[in-house]
């Protein structure tokens, strides 16, 4: 009989790892969404049902009611809701926090559920799936105690080639660290570092240090064009809709989540570093001139018999 079909792998996390904290794409739309959803709008009722959620004492919770929404924005890859009286909500959503537009007076979920914000026209509501609650909401009045909370990371759409080169040059980190350090540049995390390195065509183990004065060059505009290029689509998919399929996962995407499948530019099938929480996925062929990067988990068992190439990695896969 002849073999039929290999199967197709879907694009789907690690076991144990459920999702990831929201990047710049998705953050920048739930603080366009909630300017769009609440601004102007008074903050009726602040019910917080987890007592994991809130981390901070003063202000009170209750200091935001009756109060106006100003406006909303971003922190790294926190979301702020600004208030009168100098007021802000600031939410960290963790892994797999997400905000919900839901029907005003809706019911926090008693499983999942942390908490539901009501306004005139809606609620705003809170969730995190799992067991780990990892999300956070701090409550702060005035731009000093908001800014005790910002990592720190540069703004890559307010900063030019020397600026992202300076953020890269403190140390020597592999590119996958520096670009997903919070603390060097802002809103990049495991999902959209992978596909800015494809696009760059550079390895996500590559030394920052090593780096050409043209490859760069090449990473500060594959930095933009990725993430606006994803905040553009989801935004037009979303058609004025409040987000609710917010996931490190999304079709269309070159590398990550899609481990064995053909990469789009090559059709190499892509590959994938494990370690902690984590893992990286990139194009050998792509990025690391046909180098199969070692994976730590398997490569410690299989050691001399890891493949180091794309022709061995085939070969070892077909036995």
């Amino acid at each position: 009989m002849r073999p039929g079909p290999r199967p197709r792998f879907q694009r789907r996390p690690l076991p144990g790892i459920p999702g990831a904290v929201p990047e710049y794409p998705d953050v920048t739309l739930y603080v366009e969404a909630l300017v769009s959803h609440v601004a102007g709008q008074r903050l009726e009722r602040a019910r917080v049902k987890s007592p994991y959620l809130l981390r901070s004492v003063e202000p009170a919770l209750s200091a935001v009611e009756g109060r106006r929404v100003l406006g909303a924005r971003s922190l790294g890859k926190r979301v702020v809701l600004d208030l009168e009286d100098d007021l802000h909500l600031v939410f960290h959503l963790m892994v797999t926090g997400r905000l919900r537009w839901r029907d005003r007076g809706v019911a926090v979920p008693k499983k999942y559920g942390h908490a539901a914000f009501d306004f005139e026209t809606g609620a705003l509501l809170l969730t995190e799936m799992g067991s780990k609650k990892r999300a956070s909401l701090h409550v702060v009045r005035g731009d000093d105690a908001l800014l005790a909370l910002d990592p720190g990371g540069l703004d890559l759409f307010a900063i030019d080639l020397a600026a992202f080169a300076e953020a890269l040059s403190d140390g020597n980190h592999t590119l996958k660290r520096a670009l997903t350090n919070p603390h060097r540049l802002s809103g990049i995390g495991n999902a959209y570092s992978d596909e800015i390195l494809h696009h760059a065509g550079l390895s996500p183990l590559q030394l920052t240090q090593n780096l050409s004065d043209a490859e760069l060059a090449r990473l500060f505009e594959s930095t933009k064009t990725v993430l606006t290029a994803w905040t553009d689509k989801l935004r037009t998919a979303l058609d004025g809709a409040f987000p609710e399929k917010v996931t490190a996962f999304r079709d269309g995407m070159a590398v990550h989540g899609r481990y064995r499948e053909p990469c789009p530019k090559c059709e190499a099938p892509v590959q994938r570093i494990v370690y902690a929480d984590n893992e990286v996925n990139y194009c050998a062929r792509c990025q690391t001139g046909g180098k199969v990067l070692a994976d730590r988990a398997l490569s410690r068992l299989l050691k001399r018999d890891w493949p180091r190439s794309l022709d061995e990695w085939e070969e070892m896969r077909s036995k």
